[in-house]
Formats: structure tokens, C-alpha cells, sequence
């Protein structure tokens, strides 16, 4: 019997035809906040999912190519459309486009790579994965998004993860749901607890962690993952919640904060060097790390902490 991996479960709040927002999310984590100095261009995400509706409004100008791993459309490789809604859910979060209809996502004029490892029920082969993993390597992507996982510590997973990371791409995977796999409030769900992965847990809208959001010292920060509005199937949305929902949020993240740092440096940061500038840009919330690891992102904490330290600096002189 083949071994198999999931998607994150989620849940589905609601569906709508039609919205025009900006997802509370993306707003939770300053993203419009960044959007004047960058949008994510020249960035590409490597989404390994479901697949993703490549003819809606909201994407399909950031799609820039994708490849089947799975046995959907009878393995056709050059087919990569999403069946289940997850796929497409994540990729809207990251970066669906500014077209003052619909929904915007984190970083809107990112590039998408859609890999689809998971098939039609949200499953897929280890290998699929690990498969689709060197694929987006041998694309030079910037960064690998993946809202998924088992129980499974496999080492042709590891070593795969390990030469992206290698490869200098930001690998970036859910924490997982409580109780996936095993019984167990500290499940450790592979990819997600690997050491070279940036592993996020979820938070609500209101900064509370996450009832299914695991706990382990592996996390290492959370983003929204309740309730959260993107695309979804045939040209429409929904709102779903669940740790798969947190991870698209920190991956939109990475591609601003990549283009910011490079530029700023003016030169090409290593993955430890932009895991670094990802932490600087997190909050902590006052729980303990095995819950929020570092804290929640929040891209313009720096801007904010420089307008906190020019004012006390200011006020000093003033004082003298």
C-alpha cells in the first residue's frame, strides 16, 4: 500500500459568488502597508497542493506555469486543475491580483508555480510530493508554499527539503492540525516539523491562538488562519479556517520581505539571512513559543519601532 500525505483538514465557513475586500488577513498582517515599496514582482511561489483554478479572475494573470503529479486527468502531467478547492483557496491568499474586484492577496504581483502532489480528495504519494518538490528546485523558484502533511517521517522527504533549502529557497509548511495522524495535542507533522522549513501555526482574527493549530517547538510563528476569505472553485470564494489557511499568509510575506531586504542590502541574502529578516518582522502575543513560536507576522514592525525610537530620541533632546 502506498504511502500517503494530506492537505491540512479544514473547514468551509461560507462561499459567495462574488466580494471586492481586502481579506482581513491580509490587512492583519500590514501587507497594504508594504505595497508601496513592493508587491512581491520577480517573485515565484511554488505552490505544492491540490492544483488551482487556473481560469479565475483573481489568478490567472500570476500563474506563470505548473506540472500534475498526481493520477487526476488520467496523470496528465500539463493538467494541473484543482478538483477540491484547497489548492486554489492558498494560492488566492498569496497572491491574488489587484483588479479592484474580488479579493487582493499578500503579495499580489508575485508569480505562481502551481505543483499539484495532492489529487481530487486532498491526498497524495509521498512520492508525488517529494517529486514535485525538485521540480519547483529545478525551476529556481523562490519559494515553496506547502498547506500539507502526515505522520511520516520519510528521509527521501527530508533530503528533498533539505537540498531546497540548499538551493536557497524558503520552504514554508503548516503545522499542522491537532490530532492529524496521531492522538496526540504535540503531533509533529512531517514536512512541518523538519528544522529547514519555516513552520507556522494558526491564529484567529482576534490574535488568539487557534484551537486545532498544533503545538510543538518546532513552530515558529503564526499567521490568521480562522476565517479566512479567498478564491475558490469556478471563479468564486470562500472562507475556510485552518492551519493551511496560515501558511499562504507567511509565504506572500516572504516574497515582499525578499524584494525589500535585496534591495536594502543591495545584494542577494542566503535563506538563513531572509529567515532572520522574517523573524524581525514577527510580534510576540504573550503565549508560550510552543504555541506562536516568535509571534505573528507583521511586516511593518520595523517602521514602526523606528517611528517609536525617533520620537523617545526626539523627546530626549527636547528634555536636555
Amino acid at each position: 500500500m502506498e504511502r500517503t500525505i494530506h492537505v491540512i483538514p479544514f473547514q468551509v465557513i461560507d462561499h459567495a459568488d462574488k466580494v471586492n475586500e481586502v481579506p482581513k488577513g491580509v490587512e492583519m498582517i500590514q501587507a497594504p502597508k508594504i505595497w508601496d515599496q513592493t508587491k512581491g514582482e520577480g517573485i515565484t511561489i511554488a505552490i505544492l497542493d491540490t492544483g488551482c483554478d487556473i481560469t479565475h479572475p483573481d489568478l490567472k494573470e500570476r500563474i506563470v506555469g505548473g506540472r500534475n503529479f498526481t493520477n487526476d486527468d488520467g496523470g496528465d502531467t500539463g493538467v494541473y486543475k484543482d478538483y477540491n478547492g484547497h489548492g486554489t483557496h492558498v494560492a488566492g491568499t498569496i497572491a491574488a491580483t489587484e483588479n479592484n474586484s474580488g479579493v487582493i492577496g499578500v503579495a499580489p504581483e508575485a508569480n505562481l508555480l502551481i505543483i499539484k502532489v495532492l489529487d481530487k480528495n486532498g491526498s497524495g504519494q509521498y512520492k508525488w510530493i517529494i517529486d514535485g518538490i525538485h521540480y519547483a528546485i529545478e525551476q529556481k523558484v523562490d519559494i515553496i508554499s506547502m498547506s500539507l502533511g502526515g505522520p511520516e517521517d520519510l528521509p527521501e522527504l527530508h533530503e528533498a527539503i533539505q537540498k531546497a533549502v540548499t538551493n536557497n529557497i524558503l520552504v514554508i509548511c503548516a503545522a499542522g492540525n491537532q490530532g492529524d495522524g496521531v492522538d496526540s495535542t504535540d503531533e509533529f507533522d512531517y514536512p512541518g516539523c523538519y528544522n529547514e522549513v519555516i513552520s507556522v501555526g494558526a491564529i484567529d482574527l482576534e490574535r488568539r491562538s487557534s484551537n486545532f493549530s498544533n503545538s510543538n517547538n518546532e513552530l515558529d510563528l503564526v499567521a490568521p488562519g480562522e476565517k479566512i476569505l479567498s478564491t475558490y472553485l469556478d471563479g468564486k470564494y470562500a472562507t475556510l479556517s485552518g492551519t493551511s489557511m496560515a501558511t499562504p499568509h507567511v509565504a506572500g510575506a516572504m516574497a515582499l520581505i525578499k524584494v525589500l531586504v535585496n534591495i536594502s542590502f543591495e545584494r542577494n541574502l542566503t535563506e538563513r539571512e531572509l529567515y532572520s529578516q522574517l523573524i524581525k518582522r514577527t510580534v510576540p502575543l504573550g503565549n508560550s513559543p510552543k504555541l506562536e513560536g516568535n509571534g505573528l507576522v507583521y511586516l511593518d514592525v520595523m517602521d514602526e519601532l523606528s517611528e517609536v525610537f525617533n520620537k523617545q530620541f526626539v523627546a530626549k533632546l527636547l528634555s536636555v
